[in-house]
């Protein structure tokens, strides 16, 4: 939301960031209080209509509602856990032994570990998929790359292919982890296909085939992500056993990541054992009722969930891929922190964010020709996202908000900037005070991207609930308390940033 540097904000007085970080801290903990005790007030009617377990600890139950964070634990218990840890296990003893054969070795792992799970024919989809994608790659057009693959993702909204699929499993579960594997398959496919467009590896077909088969069987990365760039995994695959962080080979540095995964994979599981916020956030009866804080709370829960889900989800695949001597992506930043459209999809999913800055937003202009270009890459990038995560109706939504506030941030960014503008700022307030400005502006901004996350994690009907009763109903009760403390996180998020990295 600002344009200063680092560097040029301002500091505040110990005083005034110290109550900021007791209101903000205050206020998640009550607000996260108040919604624990909604869901014990309410957790029989809870436990009729949704899924409550017996939870892991004793006079707990566990909400299950949450369809990724089941879906993957289930998987993980049934087999990807002991695929990932064979993973590592190959590739140790590969790196020891003959550090030639450990990126073959590796391909044929993922391959064998894919056909495992999804079966022959799940495996054959994706190799269709593969050479498809290398067949028109080669022509070197990265308008019919893109058209082929853009092809290619939209079979997994075809019906009747669909209902074939689904024949080969006998869960819905199987089926379904076909269709992320190959949604996630799918942006390497691109990225393999643009980057053979733009610069055309060395070597033959039969090369550039293998290291495509390597990037797109890579099993750490291969059901979930995160994402990285086909040019970034290839050269550091590349890079020499002499030349890699021996910090992130050892014994140490496995035992300290895998402390911390095993610490957040904690967190969120005591977070659906003590509030049971996907249970709540499916009832539109819940969402009217609930007092004023635990609706803060609410909203609160189910997006610091997501970012400590995602802490899980990537944590793992990440610490992997450091072994590998591969850079994975920053894992997600704390949501709490984050003040601004731009900020989020910045530092929540680091790789998503670079795929589409590379991959949209620069070739097709970006900020480089203008504001209008800069809109119709955004919007465009947005509407990616958008087909890539299914086109349903909220996502438009939620695509649509978030290209909004990326655009309005982005046009104040511009208009703050500009000599005259900044001239006035600079003669009417102190540095100190600009600072607190930005911080209200933000605390908007947050308010709005809560409510797209919402959205997003909930489906239109918790949107329009929030908004009728945050912005419409209570207005004055509830929209400018709220926004006082949305100014304290975002002062918080401010000083953050400002730490030296």
């Amino acid at each position: 939301m600002t344009s200063k540097s680092k560097a040029q904000l301002a500091p505040l007085p110990r005083t005034e960031i110290l109550a900021y970080w007791v209101l903000s801290l205050g206020s998640h903990l009550y607000s996260y209080y108040q919604l624990h005790r909604f869901s014990k007030e309410h957790e029989a009617g809870l436990e009729r209509g949704f899924q409550l377990e017996k939870g892991l600890v004793k006079g707990f139950k566990r909400d299950l509602s949450d369809f990724e964070w089941s879906f993957w634990t289930e998987w993980a218990k049934k087999s990807l856990l002991w695929t990932l840890i064979g993973h590592g296990v190959i590739s140790r003893l590969t790196s020891i032994f003959n550090p030639k054969l450990r990126v073959p070795a590796l391909t044929v792992y993922g391959l064998l570990a894919a056909s495992s799970v999804l079966g022959i024919k799940g495996v054959s989809v994706l190799l269709v998929h593969v050479g498809l994608s290398f067949s028109v790659a080669q022509l070197q057009k990265p308008a019919l790359s893109w058209c082929c693959n853009l092809l290619l993702l939209s079979t997994l909204h075809i019906h009747p292919l669909q209902e074939i699929q689904r024949d080969w499993y006998k869960t819905e579960e199987e089926y379904y982890l076909l269709v992320f594997s190959v949604a996630v398959c799918g942006l390497r496919l691109i990225s393999f296909s643009l980057e053979h467009c733009w610069s055309p590896a060395d070597g033959g077909g039969a090369v550039q085939l293998g290291w495509l088969f390597s990037y797109t069987f890579y099993h750490p990365f291969f059901y979930n992500g995160p994402i990285i760039s086909y040019r970034d995994y290839t050269e550091q695959m590349r890079r020499p056993a002499e030349e890699c962080d021996r910090d992130k080979s050892g014994v140490i540095y496995l035992v300290l990541r895998s402390g911390r995964i095993i610490l957040w994979w904690c967190l969120t599981e005591y977070m659906i054992h003590v509030m049971y916020m996907h249970s709540i956030q499916s009832n539109e009866t819940y969402l009217e009722i609930l007092p004023p804080w635990a609706l803060g709370g609410l909203a609160l829960a189910l997006v610091q969930f997501f970012f400590v889900k995602y802490l899980v989800l990537f944590g793992f695949p990440s610490m992997l891929a450091s072994m590998d001597q591969l850079v994975p992506p920053k894992l997600p930043g704390c949501v709490s922190i984050m003040y601004s459209f731009t900020g989020m999809w910045r530092h929540f999913d680091a790789g998503l964010y670079r795929w589409l800055i590379r991959y949209i937003y620069v070739p097709l202009g970006g900020s480089r020709h203008g504001l209008l270009y800069q809109m119709l890459s955004t919007g465009l990038a947005f509407g990616f996202v958008c087909l890539w995560h299914g086109g349903h109706d909220y996502l438009r939504y939620w695509a649509l908000m978030n290209w909004a506030g990326v655009v309005v941030e982005n046009t104040l960014k511009s208009v703050f900037a500009s000599s005259y503008i900044h001239s006035i700022v600079e003669q009417h307030f102190s540095p100190a005070m600009e600072r607190r400005c930005i911080a209200l502006l933000s605390a908007f901004s947050t308010a709005m991207l809560i409510l797209s996350n919402l959205v997003f994690l909930g489906g239109i009907h918790v949107g329009r609930i929030f908004w009728k009763r945050v912005f419409i109903q209570g207005w004055s009760t509830i929209a400018l308390p709220m926004l006082a403390f949305l100014y304290c996180f975002a002062q918080i998020g401010l000083e953050w940033t400002s730490l030296p990295p």
